[in-house]
């Protein structure tokens, strides 16, 4: 059963991200919020000035991204605490925006369903920082959120 993951901030990062594991079956990406509509979110995700062109079927419906065929929700909430991973049954949520970089403002995601949440840039208070590679032999499932 695929783990299914949020991501709140669609910028390089988070893009990035969707692009690295949409076609993992270990990973199923359910929701993206981001202040852009998702037209413009289709366009950047599939055209990239780094990357190059996404070899993906990138398509949108319904204020969702298709990419591959597999729906992703798009939100475009500024409120993290309105944001609704529940209804997409979000279990971790990716916090790449930049802008909560800290445990009190990450928590916000940890309701509806969120166990943990991944934060992509340097974090102040957090759990653990981990390297893949360096340190990722530390993580503890039960006790890093």
């Amino acid at each position: 059963m695929a783990i299914k993951v949020g991501i709140n901030g669609f910028g390089r990062i988070g893009r990035n991200l969707l692009r690295s594991a949409i076609n993992n079956p270990e990973i199923e990406f359910v929701a993206v919020n981001d202040i852009t509509d998702a037209k413009t979110l289709a366009h950047l995700l599939k055209y990239d000035s780094i990357i190059g062109t996404f070899d993906a079927k990138v398509e949108v419906a319904d204020n969702a991204l298709i990419v591959n065929g597999r729906t992703v929700k798009v939100y475009s909430e500024p409120n993290v605490s309105k944001i609704d991973w529940g209804a997409v049954g979000a279990e971790i949520v990716v916090e790449s925006t930049g802008r909560f970089v800290d445990k009190e403002n990450c928590s916000l995601h940890l309701r509806d369903g969120v166990k943990k949440v991944i934060i992509s840039a340097p974090a102040k208070d957090e759990d653990i920082t981990l390297v893949l590679g360096v340190n990722d032999t530390a993580y503890d499932r039960a006790n890093h959120h």
